[in-house]
């Protein structure tokens, strides 16, 4: 077993950079599980390595990374069944307590659900190389070692890649005028205010549902109208929350066992996705703030 004892100096090199590291992953595999196991594995490599031939430990240790996440990626395109194209992105959901000075930068940092949704469109290599280069300022050159092509078709793999993440992302809306638009959103619901919703709602607003069946999808203002006047009088009068950065809110039983987690995403002041889980099993296994 390797020694990670905090006086072993290749456990603390490494533990430096483990958040690091781990952020790297989690935008490449768009899951905290996987995420974590890429992470352990890198240092099983780093513990059968001889430390003394690696002069740069903080970019072996992303090479590998990459390479482990690439290796996954391209398991889940070679294994359909196994895909993760209809399942939400793993939510982190913490309480809102409302905004801070500081909280549009915060919002522009973090990895929301839009950024999650629109990397999970791209192939393994485009991934890749855009995460590393455009999120963690990698170089091409050690890109395209990961990725055996050359510098130049690395660099058109991620040109292409942020073509297609530009294409797909809107700007976000501030922290405030979220919250305002979520707000209005669930207010036009609760009084079944079809006008109200759809004055909110994104034309092409997407709804995931995600259900002890599987997924659901909802598209367009007037079906997610439809269905959110359906409910009138009894949307969740839950605790405000952020899920994976952005507004949300978290509701329970009577009995105080979750109920709902929902995601909602703004852009340019309209509601452009909502992400919902009603599965018992995985809000189970969620850490989710207690109720108010």
């Amino acid at each position: 077993m390797p020694d990670t004892s905090p006086t072993d100096p290749v456990a603390k090199a490494f533990e430096a950079q483990r958040g690091r590291l781990r952020a790297v992953a989690y935008r490449m595999l768009g899951s905290h599980a996987d995420a974590e196991d890429a992470v352990q594995e890198a240092w099983l490599r780093l513990s059968r390595q001889d430390t003394a031939t690696i002069h740069n430990l903080a970019g072996w240790l992303t090479t590998v990374v990459g390479r482990i996440s690439l290796d996954v990626l391209r398991s889940r395109q070679a294994h359909p069944a196994a895909s993760y194209d209809d399942r939400l992105p793993e939510l982190v959901v913490t309480v809102d307590d409302g905004p801070a000075p500081e909280d549009d930068v915060a919002l522009a940092d973090s990895v929301g659900l839009a950024l999650l949704v629109v990397l999970d469109s791209l192939g393994p290599s485009e991934r890749l190389a855009f995460v590393l280069h455009d999120l963690f300022a990698v170089p091409f050159d050690e890109i395209s070692q990961i990725l055996g092509k050359s510098t130049a078709a690395t660099k058109m793999l991620a040109s292409r890649a942020r073509r297609k993440v530009h294409t797909a992302q809107r700007p976000i809306s501030g922290g405030r005028e979220q919250r305002a638009v979520v707000q209005a959103f669930l207010t036009a619901a609760r009084h079944g205010d079809f006008e109200g919703l759809l004055r909110v709602l994104d034309p092409e607003v997407r709804l995931t549902v995600e259900t002890p069946d599987g997924v659901a999808v909802v598209l367009g203002a007037t079906q997610v109208a439809a269905r959110a006047r359906l409910s009138a009088g009894t949307a969740p009068r839950g605790r405000a929350a952020l899920v994976n950065g952005e507004p949300g809110i978290v509701s329970w039983h009577e009995d105080g066992t979750p109920l709902s987690v929902m995601a909602f995403t703004v852009v340019e002041g309209r509601i452009a996705r909502i992400a919902v889980v009603i599965d018992s099993a995985r809000l189970a296994s969620m850490d989710l703030p207690g109720p108010v």
